[in-house]
Parts: structure tokens; sequence; C-alpha cells
């Protein structure tokens, strides 16, 4: 339905139903017409009516950049980074990932998962069904497979959608110090060995000054796209390294981060696809003030994803519903891009756009109920949670796994 005059084209229905079956939407339209639509297509069985109180329905909530699998935490950094220390100046030191490397590295599995699932849970609580997971806080052939098997657990405790990528190339571990080169031989071997089992949906890396260079991203990317799988980047968060050009030229789903990025790297993104994945909760923790190029890559018509880029160092938030406003506040998105950059462009950046982020016949049911009037609401409120309820492939998600802490 058009939106009233003056208000963006959201693409809502002031007053709609949806009909599911299974885990897939069966119809959305308008109310007047409900009736009509089951009657043609109910066969035999009886349908369960929900009544949502006309309240605010979404697509669920795509969180498309985490990093839920890992040990310990960095609260000590933080303060480290207000008193003056840089990002770089720790990492350097032997903290930053290195840190979150050795802890998770002595974490048991069972630990790894619990820790995980009270994070996936409080994202769930906010109208989130779908998930990107990260590995790359364990660095080795073992520790690797164990996040990535905690990653794949997630999606069967909890009746979310989780998309796995292997980020071994994320930080050079201790016992390759000097050897960068020898890791990512190690990293290339170890990929089909992950893909075998079922481990790996996408293959990331970490594109920087303080990780790895575009050529030795490049030889894992390629042994990646050897296997079939999609590849995104960590590209252009503290330099212009040319990560975005290389991950477009590739046909990576997204470039993250971004802040650094160029015209060049721009262009590019917009002929090849890749999304622009934004992380604000990373830019306000790290007190960045070098804003990504929205401007132009509005104009160049790239897709833009938000995301939390939940991580123990960088942002150690739970919160996709502060994202949308820190996107907004920060970002000058506007409400309507920031809700697109957590639905529908966030499907995109997962290799999802056909099946997830949208309310749509024949897509996956998920969604989330607010109690909203208006989904400008999302962004608009912060530092609390609107979400009523979810639904996720079709079934009302139980109020046990509707943790709100973690």
């Amino acid at each position: 339905m058009s939106a009233a005059a003056g208000e963006p084209a959201w693409g809502w229905l002031p007053e709609g139903d949806l009909l599911t079956r299974g885990e897939r939407i069966e119809w959305v339209g308008p109310s007047a017409e409900a009736e009509a639509a089951w009657q043609a297509r109910r066969g035999t069985e009886e349908a369960e009516v929900i009544e949502l109180q006309c309240r605010l329905v979404t697509p669920g909530l795509i969180d498309a950049h985490t990093h839920l699998v890992y040990g310990g935490d960095r609260a000590r950094e933080f303060e480290m980074r207000l008193q003056g220390a840089s990002y770089e100046e720790i990492a350097r030191a032997g903290g930053g990932i290195r840190s979150t490397v050795a802890a998770t590295r002595a974490a048991s599995d069972e630990t790894l998962f619990s820790a995980a699932l009270a994070r996936a849970r409080a994202l769930l609580a906010e109208g989130v069904t779908t998930m990107e997971i990260k590995s790359g806080y364990g660095l080795s052939l073992e520790h690797e497979a164990r996040c990535l098997r905690a990653a794949r657990r997630l999606a069967t405790a909890l009746p979310i959608t989780v998309r796995t990528t292997s980020l071994a190339a994320h930080a050079l571990p201790p016992e390759f110090e000097g050897r960068a080169d020898d890791y990512i031989e190690a990293v290339c071997a170890w990929l089909p060995q992950w893909h075998a089992e079922g481990l790996v949906d996408a293959v990331d890396g970490f594109c920087e000054r303080i990780a790895f260079t575009p050529a030795q991203v490049e030889r894992v990317f390629s042994a990646a796209r050897a296997l079939g799988l999609p590849v995104k980047l960590h590209a252009e968060q503290l330099s212009d390294s040319g990560g975005a050009a290389l991950a477009a030229r590739l046909g990576a789903l997204s470039a993250d981060h971004l802040e650094y990025l160029g015209d060049d790297g721009v262009a590019a993104m917009a002929a090849s696809g890749t999304v622009a994945m934004l992380l604000p909760g990373a830019y306000y923790f790290l007190r960045e003030t070098k804003l990504p190029p929205i401007a132009a890559l509005r104009k160049a018509g790239v897709p833009i994803a938000i995301a939390t880029d939940h991580n123990p160092g960088t942002s150690p938030t739970l919160s996709l519903l502060l994202m949308l406003n820190m996107a907004c506040t920060l970002f000058r998105l506007t409400p309507e891009e920031a809700l697109a950059g957590v639905t529908r462009h966030a499907a995109q950046a997962l290799g999802l756009g056909a099946s997830h982020g949208q309310l749509r016949a024949g897509w996956r049911a998920d969604f989330a109920v607010w109690a909203a009037e208006h989904p400008n609401e999302l962004a608009y409120r912060f530092g609390h949670n609107p979400c009523t309820a979810v639904v996720a492939g079709g079934q009302t998600v139980p109020p046990s796994h509707l943790h709100r802490t973690a």
C-alpha cells in the first residue's frame, strides 16, 4: 500500500494479514482479503488464528555479522583504550584478538556453546530470527572447527536460521609468529576439511595492516571459491587497503566496516552488487571519527546492511535495535534505510535474498511483532525492547527462548 503523503515508501500495510503453512508464508495482503485468500488455499485443515491486536509486524530481523562463539571478555582493553592506548597498540602488544584466541582455546566445547546460546537468545528476544556467526577465535584446525560446530549447534537449540562463516584469516596465531604466508597456506589446507564436514557456508578474511594483505586474502578466497563457497571481507576499517575492491572483484557477498572506503571501492561494489555491511557498534565502541562514505554508497546504489558485529573486543553489544538507532544517529541513515539494512539487505549479504528478509508468499515465515504503531519507532526508541512475539519458520517462539540478558 502506498505511504501517506510526506512519509517514506516503507512498503507496509496499515491493516494486513499473513497466512502461513509450515515454514513458509502462504499469502500476505490486506485484512479485507484474508478470508477469501484462506478459503482458496485451505484444503481440509482448520486454520489457527493468532490475533496480533493491530500491532506492527516486520520480517524477522537479520544480524548478518556476528562473532558469537568465543571465550572470555576484554573489559580490561576497553579500560586501556580509555586511558589512551589505540586498538592497534593493544593488538601489537599481544592483546586484542590473540587474547580472545587464548581464552577460546582454553574453554570447553560446552562452555563455548552455552555462552553463545545465551547471546543468541538475547538477539532472538529482539526479533532476530537469522544470524551469521563467524569463527576466527580458534585460529587452528581443531579450534576453528570447535567454534563452527558450536555455531551449527545453535540452529538445533533455537528456531533460528544460522549461517556459519570461516574467519580463520582473522589474525596471526602465536605459533605462526612472523610466518603469515605459512599461516595462510595452512588456512587454505584446512578449508576443504571444514567444508567436507558441512561446517562452512561462507569464508571471510580481515584485510588490514594489522591483519592480512590483499594478496594473502586472495589466496584464501581462491581456495574458498574452488570449493564453491561464497566470500565476504572485513575491509577498510582502519585504512584503505583496497580490500573492498578485491572483495567486489571476487564477487563477495559483502564488504564489512568500510570507514576508509574510497571512490574506487564504492564503484567496484556497485558494479558487483556487493553489499556494504556497516557496523556502527564497533565505530561507536572504538570512538572512531572517520565515517563510512554513506552519501557515495547511496548515490551509487550499493545495498547497505547493518549488523551488531557482536564480539568481545570492539562491539560487545547484543542489541540489533540499538544498531538501528546508531546507524541513523551516527551514520545518518534514514529509519527506512536502517530497517532495510537488517532485513532484505542483510539477507542479501548472507546469500538468502530469495527466501529471507521480506514478508512475501513462498518465503520463510520469519516475523517479529512489535508494540509500535509505525516502523520508524524501531530506530527511534533506543534502550528498550518493544518486541512482543517472534515467529520463526512458522512457529511461535516460546517465551523460554527469549532470554533478554546474556
